[in-house]
C-alpha cells in the first residue's frame, strides 16, 4: 500500500505558475510509475502527464505539453507537477496515481492502483 497526498493548488490568474507535488508515504516511491490526472466539474477524469520509475521518462497530453512538467525527487519521495501559462481550462481537480505493475498505457485512468485525494486548481481570467 502507498499513500498519496497532493498539495500546492490554488487560485490563481492566466498566465500564472503553480507547481503541484505529490508525497507518498507507505512505501517507497521508487517502485511506481506516476500519473497526474485532472477533472474539471461535469466533466471525465483526464490524464494529464505521467512519469517512469527513475523519471528520465515522460508523457503529457497534448493540451498541456510545453506548459506542464513532470518530475520525481524518488529521494524525497515526491512527485511534481510544474504548470506554467495557466488558462481557465486547466481549472480542476488534480490527483495523482501510482502503479507498481507493467501497464501498456499510462494514460489510462485503469492502470493505476492508487490515488490521491487531489488538490483544486482554479485560474480565473
Amino acid at each position: 500500500q502507498v499513500q498519496l497526498v497532493e498539495s500546492g493548488g490554488g487560485l490563481v490568474q492566466a498566465g500564472d505558475s503553480l507547481r503541484l507535488s505529490c508525497a507518498a508515504s507507505g512505501r517507497s516511491l521508487g517502485s511506481f510509475a506516476m500519473g497526474w490526472f485532472r477533472q474539471a466539474p461535469g466533466k471525465e477524469r483526464e490524464f494529464v502527464a505521467a512519469v517512469n520509475l527513475r523519471g528520465d521518462n515522460r508523457f503529457s497530453a497534448e493540451s498541456v505539453k510545453g506548459r506542464f512538467t513532470v518530475s520525481r525527487d524518488n529521494t524525497k519521495n515526491t512527485v511534481y507537477l510544474q504548470m506554467n501559462m495557466l488558462t481557465p481550462e486547466d481549472t480542476a481537480t488534480y490527483s495523482c496515481a501510482a502503479t507498481d505493475r507493467w501497464v501498456p498505457w499510462v494514460a489510462a485512468v485503469a492502470s493505476y492502483d492508487y490515488w490521491g485525494q487531489g488538490t483544486q486548481v482554479t485560474v480565473s481570467s
